[in-house]
């Protein structure tokens, strides 16, 4: 794929910006990109019809302002957080009747605190440096996700306000309740832990949920430090090792990166409590479907799959009392269930689902 030209066009005081030309590409939409970093430039003018570039968010609203910057369809951030710019920008977006572009933010300008990646402006995080998914599917999907309204194969779904208050005050009662109830036992676990392996008590990475909402997801630690760096060493043991294109899922059984003590947590699913924080903190609801890795959930932002987003990130679902802990589930399997619910979803289903998870919490595999 070729670029037919980069022009540098008059300057937009006090910085200089860049209007990529088109290109053949099924891509038909156009990008505004905010950096200064050239290799992201080139790898965006090979993936999109068109675009604009500024160096920060300042020279990026004047450009917005101008009739050309009305037409973009994505934004994509490349230089460091600052809440208090990004929360000024999304203003002048919001002035603008911008606000439905998606913002996509690229990770390495995002540390560790977790308001840069709680931060309800921020669409999407991504990494530019090693992006090889497409664009257009992304975009897409992410659009359609900002309303909760999505439309896919003539099927609607739509999250009422009314059922979301029901089912938030609901989250709100029961984690309450749990972790008042399990307090003795979560202070166990977290002795146990540290008693076993160096290293945190919690185990904490980002995750997708709703609406391919990124936030930070808890868990008691069950394997043994930076066992995220040897998923490659792995991959030829991984259970979904048959699909080598679409979607992406990664588990093995007898999994030798998980200690003792975190077998037996996974084993009776205690090393799923701490996320009783994430469901009052509003991340996650009880009932749900998972919230998945990034790099799973990159390779789902498709018309095929997205609907699985749709339903909130929950503890349970439909997965867990169905197929949890069986080693011959398939990943349409999986998607197909995550699917079923957020189509089906309401308070008497969350209700049975509920119901139905004690008898699914101990598992008979090591997957």
């Amino acid at each position: 794929m070729q670029v037919e030209s980069v022009q540098n066009l008059p300057q937009a005081e006090p910085k200089t910006y860049l209007r990529v030309a088109t290109i053949s590409s099924k891509t038909a939409l156009r990008f505004f990109y905010i950096g200064t970093d050239t290799n992201s430039l080139e790898l965006l003018a090979e993936h999109f019809r068109g675009g604009l570039s500024a160096s920060d968010f300042e020279t990026s609203k004047n450009i917005l302002a101008s009739e050309e910057g009305r037409s973009i369809d994505v934004i994509i951030i490349d230089v460091p957080y600052c809440q208090k710019e990004l929360k000024s920008f999304y203003s002048f977006l919001k002035n603008r009747n911008l606000q439905n572009a998606p913002i996509i933010y690229n990770h390495v300008h995002l540390n560790n605190s977790s308001s840069c990646w709680e931060d309800e402006t921020i669409d999407d995080v991504i990494d530019l440096a090693n992006w090889q998914f497409d664009f257009y599917t992304k975009i897409n999907f992410l659009r359609k996700s900002k309303d909760y309204n999505v439309s896919t194969d003539n099927i609607q779904v739509k999250v009422e306000p009314d059922r979301s208050v029901s089912k938030r005050l609901l989250d709100i009662l029961l984690a309450t309740f749990m972790l008042i109830i399990l307090f003795p036992i979560l202070l166990i676990i977290a002795i146990a832990i540290k008693l076993e392996s160096k290293g945190p008590i919690f185990y904490n990475a980002n995750r997708a949920g709703r609406g391919f909402r990124i936030f930070k997801f808890y868990k008691f630690r069950t394997m043994e430090v930076n066992a995220d760096k040897k998923i490659d060493a792995l991959a030829h043991l991984n259970q979904y090792n048959d699909n080598t294109e679409g979607a992406l899922f990664f588990k093995i059984s007898n999994d030798p990166r998980i200690t003792k003590v975190g077998k037996f947590l996974r084993n009776t699913s205690l090393d799923e409590l701490p996320q009783l924080f994430n469901v009052l903190k509003g991340d996650m609801s009880l009932v749900g479907n998972r919230p998945l890795p990034l790099y799973e959930a990159a390779t789902l932002t498709t018309n095929e799959f997205v609907e699985r987003f749709m339903a909130p990130a929950g503890m349970t679902g439909l997965w867990q009392i169905k197929k949890r802990g069986k080693s011959e589930m398939s990943i349409d399997e999986r998607i197909e269930l995550d699917i079923s619910y957020a189509r089906r979803s309401n308070l008497f289903y969350d209700f049975w689902i509920i119901a139905k998870t004690p008898a699914a919490i101990l598992q008979k595999n090591n997957v």
